[in-house]
């Protein structure tokens, strides 16, 4: 099937945008669009629904041509660090845009609220140089799964209802967000959250409940707070990083049932007598290291009166 011509033609303007480099030197007028051997798939109609760009030297803005890819269900741009420039307003014209991964550039600006008028069940814009405020308005897109904004400098709050569906994931790392953790991401089918390297407060301890189904909770280097001796940690966790923020109390006996892979309490306030038996057994010295007064195994033993 020959891809459609208005798709061909949005292609070649992509690739002059881009400054035709030599590794799109496939893409060439009067061929099968469906055929070039880089960086393009189509449907069984021969419309586009994927354009994925890696490593291209360039030093070029994001080819607003992308927009006028009708059908386009995936964007894929990565290690690319001299593409530069906010995300073009013709993104909007995307209505079935589901997947949009950046990563590895110099993109900048903020993230578009018009955003919304896509379909994306995956926003994945990484290491690159975003700024700004999460928009409030991506709550509004029903399919939204997976965000994966680390490695930017955003700034503001963590807005409540990002996230639908089941299997969520909250990837904000290395970012310099502020205040509290919305309340709702404690409810409903969220597998990963990673808030680390921000600026974040509050207790969060919502987050943490027998039942939940997280897989993966990572708040390290925040400024949290709260008392973690009577916390019931998620059954199926297998990752939990608390390092560097201000945990009080002692550490939780719940830990003992949960079969972690990776796990840091270091550099809190937590005091007392660190529980053994079952699952401790694997946890470290480094696990619990600048605490305020933690004793016990593997830890050097607990004196009278702790």
């Amino acid at each position: 099937m020959d891809c459609d011509s208005s798709d061909r033609a949005a292609l070649l303007k992509i690739k002059e945008q881009l400054g035709n480099p030599a590794e799109l030197s496939s893409w060439l007028p009067a061929t099968n669009c469906c055929s070039w051997d880089s960086g393009i798939i189509c449907s069984d109609t021969g419309r586009v629904y994927l354009v994925a760009l890696f490593s291209l030297n360039v030093t070029v803005p994001i080819p607003s041509a992308l927009g006028d890819l009708p059908l386009l269900q995936t964007i894929q741009l990565e290690a690319m660090p001299g593409m530069y420039g906010p995300i073009p307003s013709s993104f909007a014209k995307l209505s079935h845009l589901q997947f949009l991964f950046i990563a590895g550039t110099s993109i900048s600006g903020s993230i578009p609220a018009f955003l919304v008028k896509t379909n994306l069940s995956a926003l994945s814009i990484t290491n690159s140089k975003l700024t700004g405020p999460i928009p409030e308005s991506l709550s509004l897109l029903p399919n939204l799964r997976v965000i994966d904004l680390s490695g930017n400098m955003l700034t503001g709050s963590i807005p409540p209802g990002l996230l639908h569906g089941s299997s969520r994931f909250l990837i904000l790392p290395n970012n310099q967000l502020t205040g509290e953790i919305p309340e709702d991401y404690g409810n409903g089918d969220i597998d990963t959250i990673d808030g680390s390297h921000n600026q974040l407060t509050g207790n969060p301890s919502f987050l943490f409940d027998i039942a939940k189904p997280m897989a993966k909770i990572d708040l390290s280097w925040n400024r949290l707070e709260f008392d973690m001796t009577k916390v019931r940690f998620p059954h199926h966790l297998n990752y939990l990083d608390l390092s560097h923020n201000s945990i009080k109390g002692r550490v939780a006996k719940s830990l003992k049932d949960i079969n972690l892979q990776f796990f840091n309490v270091s550099y809190n306030e937590l005091c007392g007598e660190i529980p053994t038996g079952r699952y401790m057994a694997y946890h470290g010295a480094d696990c619990y290291v600048h605490n305020k007064c933690l004793c016990g195994s593997p830890l050097p033993p607990c004196k009278n009166g702790q």
